[in-house]
């Protein structure tokens, strides 16, 4: 070979391995002097050097769920918000979260209520009545409020990325169709059992005809919480006949693929789901479990996943809110909780509550609406500012796109096995097997084949810490109660 042709293959495998090695980072510091921002300090990884502690060891060949995606209810309040900006600063603020660009944050998973939630104007349905009015034909259903808010700013966001998810959940049958006639508790009527199965068959096929794929539903938003206002109680023997008997028939006659999630509550009622998966038209109708974190362990999403691993595990609720103006942002924790937490116990996906809210965090309902429910945006006609919650999901859903696959990383608690100094015979070295003292963390393989990691720093001090990946390390330093996102 001539000097100067291996003078070229020399930086070109220079290069290759420079980019094989390179490692991109994204904090957040409790601080707020970096917001979810790209960092400059180079960072990568060697075959020797010194290894600050305990590794986090990064093993792409361990493989667990894959990842749909992360992201945020549009509610009917954050849609009416976001129709109140002109144009340009809608399709702004869209575009900086959903897009999966370079400037964007790629969002890739909402959540809508079927009919309205807490979180809009008003209470309505789509086949509201007068008193002592009925409709088992379904001949007044119609997407009504939808068409003004929810769907013109859906298809503005599929313009954007068109490959997002859309999980629909029902707040409440139509009063019509409830035991106390009321929007507010009570419960589905046994005699619209079916009505309802349709109603809800008709949502999805009407959101269709509306370019809205509907990739999931859930049969009802919190069963065992009455008192929000809509909310509908639904225990669990009731659901049972109601999905066997009625809402499977209904999806089999219309030839309906949207997946049924079960139970959409809280960590502390892992019997529901698992009640219901016990009877065997359920449990192959269904296609999993989604969890909300207002109260129970997260590792009951675990012991769902453990006894039913042939069924996803979703995360379809959880609100995180700071106080207006704070000089710190507590994203650790969030990011512990919500990300890490999540996706350690199964979770195929992660949903925030509420996308956009104004300073007063209106709209909601009243007697039962959620007066602290602030946006993961906060919208004041066209200013937009960000919160706790947009830079929580952002740290995963930028770069964990969909089709990701969560991969095994060394976690808090778990055994490490190190090489030290024998104290009697210097120079000879021993194994140590020890309590891994390290930071929280989870870890993906991309569609793209990179490699992402997600670290929180819960503790009060700097924190040096050791990427292991493949024999290399790699040495890096998060400060105290920051959230950082490695890629390589």
């Amino acid at each position: 070979m001539q000097p100067r042709r291996l003078s070229i293959a020399l930086l070109v495998a220079s290069a290759i391995l420079s980019a094989q090695t390179q490692i991109e980072s994204w904090i957040t510091t409790r601080d707020r002097s970096s917001l979810f921002q790209r960092q400059n300090v180079p960072l990568a990884f060697r075959e020797t050097g010194p290894a600050r502690g305990q590794a986090i060891v990064v093993d792409p060949d361990q493989r667990f769920q894959t990842i749909d995606g992360f992201g945020f209810a549009l509610t009917g309040g954050s849609a009416e918000l976001l129709m109140k900006m002109t144009p340009a600063a809608r399709d702004g603020a869209l575009r900086r979260i959903f897009s999966s660009n370079s400037d964007g944050m790629g969002v890739s998973y909402l959540r809508l209520s079927i009919g309205a939630s807490d979180l809009n104007s008003f209470v309505f349905s789509y086949d509201d009545l007068g008193p002592g009015e009925t409709d088992f034909d379904l001949k007044r259903f119609d997407l009504g409020q939808d068409r003004k808010d929810v769907i013109p700013v859906l298809k503005e966001i599929l313009a954007i990325a068109p490959g997002v998810k859309i999980l629909g959940s029902p707040w409440s049958a139509p009063a019509w169709m409830k035991t106390n006639g009321d929007v507010r508790g009570g419960a589905l009527a046994e005699r619209c059992y079916g009505v309802y199965a349709q109603y809800l068959v008709r949502y999805i096929q009407e959101m269709r005809k509306e370019g809205v794929a509907i990739d999931a539903i859930t049969i009802q938003n919190e069963p065992l919480n009455q008192k929000n206002t809509p909310s509908m109680q639904w225990q669990v023997g009731q659901q049972l006949t109601f999905l066997r008997d009625h809402l499977y028939p209904a999806f089999q006659k219309a030839g309906l693929s949207t997946k049924v999630i079960l139970f959409d509550h809280n960590c502390d009622r892992p019997d529901y789901p698992l009640t219901l998966l016990a009877d065997p038209v359920i449990s192959k109708f269904a296609d999993g479990s989604g969890f909300h974190h207002y109260g129970g362990d997260m590792a009951s999403m675990s012991l769902v996943h453990q006894a039913r691993p042939d069924k996803n595990v979703y995360f379809t609720e959880q609100m995180i809110i700071e106080k207006a103006g704070s000089p710190v942002i507590d994203i650790a924790a969030t990011v512990k909780r919500m990300l890490i937490d999540t996706a350690r116990n199964w979770s195929r996906n992660v949903i925030l509550w509420n996308l956009a809210a104004d300073p007063d965090n209106n709209p909601h309902t009243g007697n039962g609406g959620c007066p602290m429910c602030q946006g993961a945006i906060t919208l004041d006609k066209d200013a937009v500012s960000s919160n706790i919650a947009l830079y929580t999901i952002a740290h995963a859903s930028k770069f964990v796109r969909p089709g990701s696959v969560r991969i095994a990383s060394t976690s808090p608690g778990d055994k490490s096995v190190a090489l030290t100094e024998d104290e009697e015979r210097p120079g000879m070295k021993r194994i140590a097997v020890n309590e891994a003292r390290i930071l929280p963390n989870v870890a993906f393989r991309t569609p793209e084949g990179k490699t992402v990691l997600i670290v929180a720093n819960d503790t009060q001090s700097v924190n040096a810490f050791t990427i292991q990946y493949k024999g290399e390390f790699a040495n890096i330093r998060l400060s105290p109660g920051s959230a950082g996102t490695y890629i390589w």
